[in-house]
């Protein structure tokens, strides 16, 4: 009990890994809650088939989803000076990339962009749209990995234009190969989940 006249010392502040970690045991449970689909059998982008699946549209539309998808991938961009923009793969990245970007603006500014599946046929016609320069230096985003094929689209559209792939950050690894398979193309996978967080 304080006595009179005292004052209670204040709480310390958490460390920002500490935040970070706080922020990362929430995202999980949103996922779970939201995206984490079992009790059947799933058919992958990659031609595979699961006995789970994500689907991470409810989690990156949502408001709380997205702001902390958002915090958590700008920390791994913040300090590097060299990053031009960030984008990927219609439409798995596209919430996430401009979650991304909003939060950046007042901090370290990053520009997006996303690379189509196909081309519109009309307007402009870009395979990639957005905000991306060629010979630039890029981070890719991607929702989900499984065995990489998907992302692999948007690295070579961007390569194709001259650019620099630094790291693809996903947000959940299923372990079936992605990591392996973007070693062979001199890209490292940074994944903020990997399938045995969601799993277990």
């Amino acid at each position: 009990m304080l006595q009179a006249g005292a004052t209670r010392k204040p709480l310390p502040a958490l460390s920002k890994n500490q935040a970070l970690l706080k922020v990362k045991v929430r995202l999980l449970e949103i996922i779970k809650a939201k995206s984490l689909l079992s009790g059947g059998t799933f058919k992958l982008a990659s031609g595979g088939t699961t006995d789970y699946y994500l689907d991470m549209k409810p989690t990156t539309f949502d408001p709380e989803g997205a702001t902390l998808t958002a915090e958590i991938v700008y920390s791994l961009l913040r300090d590097d000076p060299d990053i031009d923009a960030i984008g990927g793969l219609e439409l798995g990245c596209v919430p996430i990339v401009a979650a991304v970007c909003a939060l950046s603006w007042r901090d370290h500014p990053i520009q997006g962009f996303v690379v189509r599946k196909e081309k519109k046929g009309h307007g402009t016609d870009k395979k990639i749209d957005g905000n991306f320069t060629d010979n630039s230096t890029v981070v890719l985003i991607d929702d989900v990995t499984t065995k990489g094929g998907s992302v692999m689209e948007a690295v070579r559209a961007v390569r194709e234009r001259g650019a620099t792939i630094k790291k693809i950050i996903t947000v959940v690894d299923r372990l079936e190969g992605a990591a392996e398979n973007l070693k062979k193309e001199g890209i490292d996978l940074e994944p903020i989940y990997t399938a045995r967080d969601l799993l277990r």
